[in-house]
């Protein structure tokens, strides 16, 4: 692939990209979604979230690893116990990033 090619196909992605974003708002408020599918976009962004940090914590060196020595696992539990009791992004990631740079010198 030589270079032009490869920049053609760049700005060809990068078209497709912004055209598929402007879709979205280009066309929001013209119609509604049905409720259902309202209801179950509501769960994407969990969803996805968990799809992308749920390996990072569980596959840390890329072998399944559920045990204490894991501290990316112990700084997710941590996060996930502060988010949940107090709902504060802050004191969750206060949580988290302090498990994960105290929890080896516990261990």
């Amino acid at each position: 692939m030589s270079g032009l090619e490869l920049w053609l196909l760049i700005l060809a992605m990068g078209i497709i990209v912004f055209l598929i974003r402007f879709s979205f708002l280009g066309l929001a408020g013209r119609f509604t979604l049905p409720l259902p599918v309202r209801r179950a976009l509501r769960f994407l962004p969990p969803a996805i979230f968990s799809a992308l940090v749920l390996p990072a914590l569980v596959y840390p060196e890329g072998g399944l690893e559920l045990g204490l020595g894991n501290e990316r696992l112990v700084a997710g539990l941590a996060a996930l116990l502060v988010a949940w009791r107090s709902k504060n992004i802050l004191l969750t990631l206060l949580a988290g990033l302090g498990a994960l740079r105290l929890w080896p010198q516990l261990g």
